[in-house]
């Protein structure tokens, strides 16, 4: 599961005329790993919402698994896709149920699977080291610790993987992180995502 298709989609977002997109068409197989790079504004990060069905094309159509994604419940939509968008959530909230909220369901109250989805992306250190460790409360409002841009897109990556869902999509998912964390992330994320159908959008060549 996880077949995209693309057919000859326009979108320009409401109140403007300007087209953002224009006669795209494009497929992608169940499983395949897509990388989609160009320059900041061209359209990537537009493409990204909608095959999370935030907008809808003005013209045209996008199916997953031959499904026409406006025709699927919202609800069933929302557990095939997870995603890391360029401007992540930073949830005042434990660092347990950062991670949680990727998969709320069967995440709640189970630490195992939580701790299991932090050591697989790496972070269960960088948790461990907080001074109350995965139950430290984060943010400025009301947590105990604020982290740096990194640490919470590493925790919003995590928070991806944690959701078993048949598509991933990653928008500039190491735009806060330097070359070296970048690298460890991606060799991480290509075991976490193995068999899921994987688009990744940067404008970076040394990202992909």
């Amino acid at each position: 599961a996880g077949a995209i298709k693309i057919e000859n989609v326009d979108f320009s977002y409401p109140g403007s005329s300007k087209l953002v997109l224009q006669d795209l068409s494009l497929e992608i197989q169940a499983g395949e790993t897509v990388a989609l790079v160009g320059e900041n504004g061209c359209g990537k990060t537009t493409l990204a919402k909608l095959l999370a069905n935030l907008y809808a094309p003005c013209r045209g159509r996008i199916t997953l698994d031959g499904h026409d994604i406006n025709k699927i419940a919202p609800e069933s939509l929302r557990q095939q896709i997870s995603f890391v968008f360029q401007n992540y959530n930073r949830y005042e909230a434990t660092a347990a149920d950062n991670i949680a909220y990727g998969d709320w369901e069967n995440c709640l109250d189970n630490r195992e699977r939580i701790e299991e989805i932090a050591r697989a992306a790496g972070i269960h250190d960088m948790l461990m080291a907080m001074p109350n460790g995965y139950d430290t409360l984060l943010g400025r409002k009301f947590g105990a610790l604020d982290l740096s841009g990194g640490q919470w897109q590493k925790l919003a990556v995590a928070r991806a993987f944690a959701r078993r869902a048949s598509l991933l999509i990653l928008d500039e998912p190491t735009a806060s992180l330097d070359a070296r964390a970048e690298y460890d992330l991606f060799l991480r994320a290509r075991e976490l995502a193995r068999g899921r159908t994987t688009i990744l959008i940067s404008h970076r060549f040394s990202t992909v």
